[in-house]
């Protein structure tokens, strides 16, 4: 587990991932300036998000009876136990060994690479970013960008390790290197697995957007392919994507719009040429339905996954994301995680927020991002999910405020020991206790005045 106080004085670390995010912000300052009227847009995605999980018992029957017309067939998991044994049913009826893999975040929720391989069936990652922390046995960094913490040398230098490029090997040349690498999985792979970043509910239709090509190949050549999305991800209609097709790209990578965008309406038709045999969509629940029952803070399911606020949050810039421990990490990560995966385990991370609101901000489906933090952090404390340690520390700290002579019968030496022994071990140990006046500004006040009075 990487520990948040190391990697925020990771000078080699910070100075990677603020040159990255550097780079990202610039491309999406411009990106954003296309829009003609921005606010507006994203007011209406967030009306379009705020129908559909209002309404989701019925786009998603409407999404599986038209996605079941074209032959596709739709799975439901509550868990991710059920999405494993699920997918891999399939393969193993199939009598599949070979996976290739297209870039989601849903795949990496419900660990899919750790289980195949526990099964003896090898899943190899077609993404770039992916591919280069499959290498380094790491987990994606960032929801957008999964190799944002490594620099072009430290690329390189694992290029070299593992497959004799030259150590000053150029980004075009290493690119070259894993295509070269990649295009015979392509052909050889039995089952082709991939996200989705939307479901049309009105076509039955699951629709990809990427800008290297690999999803487009995953999903074709192999003669089953198998997408895995969480519920939330369903859309009324195709026109809907006008919208939100361009909001995600602009909001992720500063494009007008992403390279490819390609959406998938089932199995192979008997008049076209290419595509796989068989099609399943598994719909993930996994704790989105224990979220869905917050109506304060549903609106966390609204999220269309661009990375906006990760890139825009002054913790994430300082500490990154492999210190979050999740699946989804950065400001939505902190939202939706203690109710994915249980509020006593992760409600901390509702807390690693200075609650500045620059998330809330940038947020293209106008999700509001701080306030949904301070729900989580009061209704851990209403469900006494903090330590006996935390609540009693709590209790103190309001009897102290509550009134200024309890505050002032405790001395500035006594209250500067608390700090150096106690309060700087939670701290941190890069910290450097502030230290305290002997006499309060009240006290100091009142002894003044009593001064002055004095005949």
């Amino acid at each position: 587990m990487v520990k948040a106080d190391e990697k925020a004085f990771d000078a080699g670390h910070r100075k990677t991932i603020n040159h990255n995010i550097g780079k990202y912000n610039a491309a999406v300052e411009r990106g954003l300036a296309k829009f003609e009227n921005l606010e507006n847009s994203k007011k209406k995605a967030h009306v379009i998000k705020w129908r559909v999980m209002e309404n989701l018992d019925k786009f998603l029957p409407e999404f599986e009876a038209n996605f079941h017309k074209r032959g596709g067939k739709v799975i439901w998991a509550n868990d991710v136990a059920e999405a494993q044994k699920e997918i891999l049913n399939i393969i193993n009826r199939s009598g599949g060994k070979t996976v290739i893999k297209s870039k989601s975040m849903t795949t990496e929720e419900i660990h899919l690479n750790e289980f195949l391989e526990k099964h003896d069936i090898e899943s190899l990652e077609s993404d770039l970013g992916e591919y280069i922390v499959q290498l380094l046995g790491q987990k994606p960094y960032h929801i957008v960008t999964p190799a944002m913490h490594l620099s072009k040398e430290e690329i390189a230098k694992l290029f070299h390790e593992k497959f004799g490029t030259p150590i000053d090997a150029t980004p075009e040349q290493l690119t070259q290197k894993a295509r070269e690498l990649l295009r015979e999985k392509y052909l050889r792979a039995d089952i082709g697995i991939s996200g989705g970043n939307f479901l049309i509910a009105d076509t039955g239709s699951v629709a990809l957007t990427e800008n290297e090509g690999n999803a487009r190949l995953c999903t074709t050549f192999p003669k089953i392919h198998i997408a895995i999305v969480g519920i939330e991800k369903v859309i009324p209609s195709i026109t809907d994507l006008d919208l939100f097709w361009p909001l995600l790209a602009s909001h992720g990578t500063g494009q007008n719009l992403t390279v490819y965008n390609t959406i998938l309406s089932g199995p192979r038709q008997p008049m076209e040429t290419d595509g796989p045999e068989e099609m399943y969509v598994v719909l993930l629940d996994n704790g989105r339905t224990n979220l869905l029952a917050q109506k304060e803070q549903r609106q966390g399911l609204y999220c269309i996954r661009c990375g906006a606020c990760l890139n825009a949050c002054p913790v994430y810039k300082n500490i990154g994301g492999h210190t979050y421990n999740t699946t989804y990490s950065g400001p939505i990560g902190s939202i939706i995680t203690p109710h994915l995966k249980g509020m006593k385990e992760f409600k901390h991370l509702s807390y690693a927020s200075s609650l500045c609101g620059k998330c809330s901000e940038v947020c293209p489906a106008k999700i509001d991002i701080h306030k949904m933090l301070l729900l989580n952090r009061r209704d851990a404390a209403a469900q006494h999910d903090n330590s006996k340690v935390e609540d009693i520390g709590w209790k103190i700290w309001k009897a102290g405020m509550l009134k200024r002579s309890r505050m002032d019968m405790i001395g500035g030496k006594i209250k500067n020991f608390f700090l150096k022994h106690l309060f700087s071990r939670i701290w941190g140990k890069y910290r450097s206790s502030p230290e305290i006046a002997d006499k309060s500004f009240s006290k100091l006040w009142e002894e003044k005045n009593k001064e002055t009075k004095a005949p």
